[in-house]
């Protein structure tokens, strides 16, 4: 089993708003990549003022052959002087810094020029690990001091909640954070999950909490099936201005 083979596209209209999944991206086993429009999630997010990727303006058509090439553009380039610090906050690995279909995923493609996220729906997998921010900030107000880098966390799935059948709700010990965000969320809810634990990576405030980016990984790994290898298949892209994104945090 792989770490993942799907990758969906998320849209919102800013921060602070909800998530649309209008889209997502595929590998098939014969190692090619497919994308297709979501009609429902395209619906709902039209009536917010989305507009389809300018690449792949029509949403009722598959769309294939060099899909990847495309979405790989959003990627940091190799040349960039710090491109070792970017690759050390996302935590990638060495043997995938080829590997645009696994960048994508793992840095989720951010980009402070549009609203879009390239969110991996992950499998519980030996060495699994992502970083995720989290999402509903905003709505807690909490105060700067409430969480510390390296802080473990805990979570609960949200079973009542309306708008998510998959919502994850985060904690502080029995203080209520936020949630973990769309897709991302769905790991929480596959066989092995109890083996997952959450630590705050990273705190951007500015007189008040402004994002949390949090790592998920596995308490112990013994018990999972390997993740498959991937070839080395990336080519340079251009360049987000931030390695962080501190400008497109989920709140």
């Amino acid at each position: 089993m792989k770490e993942f083979d799907k990758i969906f596209l998320s849209w919102r209209k800013g921060q602070g708003t909800r998530r649309h999944i209008v889209g997502v991206l595929e590998e098939t086993p014969d190692n090619k990549y497919v994308f297709c429009y979501d009609k429902k999630g395209v619906d709902r997010a039209i009536k917010e003022g989305f507009t389809s990727y300018t690449e792949f303006p029509k949403t009722d058509i598959p769309y294939n052959g060099n899909v990847l090439d495309i979405f790989g553009q959003r990627l940091i380039k190799q040349e960039r002087p710090d491109i070792q610090k970017f690759y050390d906050f996302w935590e990638i690995e060495p043997q995938f810094k080829d590997d645009k279909f696994y960048l994508l995923g793992h840095t989720q493609g951010l980009l402070p020029t549009d609203n879009f996220e390239f969110l991996a729906d992950y499998n519980i997998v030996e060495g699994l690990h992502f970083l995720t921010e989290v999402a509903s900030l905003s709505i807690q107000n909490l105060p700067v001091d409430r969480l510390s880098e390296g802080d473990i966390l805990r979570f609960e799935a949200e079973k009542e909640n309306d708008y998510d059948k998959d919502a994850v709700k985060i904690y502080k010990g029995d203080s209520e954070i936020g949630y973990v965000k769309r897709v991302h969320c769905q790991v929480f809810h596959k066989p092995g999950a109890e083996k997952l634990k959450l630590s705050v990576k990273e705190i951007i405030k500015n007189g008040y909490l402004n994002g949390v980016f949090i790592k998920v990984s596995l308490k112990s790994s013994s018990s999972f099936p390997s993740a498959l290898k991937k070839p080395p298949c990336w080519e340079p892209a251009p360049l987000p201005p931030s390695p962080l994104f501190p400008s497109r945090v989920s709140r």
